[in-house]
């Protein structure tokens, strides 16, 4: 069952939401829509759910045009950020309430929901009311109302948001397995490259209102199509400066010097940019392929196993994310090193010409 946005745009007065796109998204696979708060992920949901109608083109499922449907006659599962359960129910009755609209047997509801509980660890709260949950615990229960509706049609807007460390990455590698074997297409919704990473699937680069990219989520990582779907797929922010490109060599002032790859096809002699997302940058070596870059510490932020080092380098900005605890000052002269085997290029017109 294919999802299709046709031409689709969404405007509020004079206001440009969704500027106007062509998507297909695939059943069986994870759809990601990846971007910063306010880049469209949840306005694109409305469109598909029906919560919206577009200011221009179409919605098709499975081969019909949906456009004119309401929510109510669309087979759709939503779960927010902010989770939305029936207050008088108990987090039992909350999950089987899909499950009884669809006439399914009590031992059949019982057997489902014993299996998501499980999964969700929820199974010593089937008997609480909302009320007497965590915001976590309730976030889960309505992503279990979701899992057992069987939806044709699945929207998870960053539904892992409010849980905790620990659960979301043991729900970030159950859940494409959960889907893998359904007929529903789903849709996931996330700020954080990463998760993108994890779910894998296909991904939708989004940036105010506009899909800049889509395609398999590796190759979106790896071969950006330009230095916006680049930013989009980096969290720290992707690090960028000019290069010139003479002979054989690209040169970032007196700064560094790098060999122009054998890959690379025949570049023209002249102006590109350079990008380096900051886990490639770090304070040792990591490769023999690896350029030593002189820097100043602004501002190092330690994250867990991670170190987040703010630099300058001749007065620009750069940041690079380390492995381990690195205890820097401000004021302090280091060395940071990138791998050249994953640097993006971009061109004048900023498409990218070597990744």
């Amino acid at each position: 069952m294919t999802l299709q946005l046709k031409n689709v745009s969404l405007r509020h007065g004079t206001e440009t939401h969704i500027y106007p796109v062509d998507l297909t998204l695939q059943q069986e696979q994870f759809n990601v829509l990846l971007g910063t708060t306010l880049s469209g992920k949840t306005s694109l949901m409305r469109l598909m759910a029906g919560l919206e109608q577009p200011a221009s083109g179409s919605v098709w499922f499975d081969g019909k045009n949906i456009t004119g449907l309401s929510v109510q006659d669309r087979d759709v599962a939503m779960v927010y950020q902010q989770f939305i359960n029936y207050p008088n129910f108990t987090v039992y009755e909350n999950i089987a309430s899909p499950l009884k609209l669809k006439g399914v047997s009590k031992k059949n509801i019982r057997r489902t929901i014993e299996n998501v509980a499980a999964l969700l660890k929820l199974t010593p709260m089937l008997d609480r009311n909302p009320s007497e949950l965590s915001g976590g615990q309730q976030q889960r229960t309505a992503l279990a109302r979701a899992l057992v509706k069987s939806a044709r049609l699945v929207l998870l807007d960053e539904p892992l948001a409010n849980l905790d460390y620990k659960l979301r990455e043991e729900l970030r590698e159950e859940l494409p397995r959960l889907f893998r074997n359904t007929e529903s297409t789903v849709v996931y919704a996330t700020t954080e490259p990463s998760e993108a990473l994890l779910l894998g699937g296909y991904t939708a680069a989004l940036s105010e209102g506009r899909v800049v990219q889509f395609g398999p989520t590796s190759e979106v990582y790896r071969t950006p199509v330009n230095q916006e779907s680049a930013r989009v797929f980096s969290d720290p922010p992707i690090n960028t400066t000019t290069v010139n490109k003479a002979d054989s060599a690209l040169r970032c002032g007196q700064i560094f010097s790098l060999p122009v790859p054998e890959d690379a096809g025949q570049l023209a002699d002249g102006k590109y940019t350079l990008g380096i997302r900051p886990h490639h940058l770090t304070l040792a070596p990591l490769s023999e392929q690896c350029v030593a870059i002189d820097a100043e510490v602004v501002l190092t932020e330690i994250s867990g196993s991670e170190s987040t080092v703010h630099a300058l380098v001749e007065g620009e900005p750069w940041i690079s994310l380390s492995q381990g605890v690195h205890s820097l000052t401000k004021g302090q002269q280091v060395t940071l090193y990138f791998d050249t085997r994953y640097c993006l290029l971009f061109d004048q017109s900023d498409r990218l010409v070597w990744s």
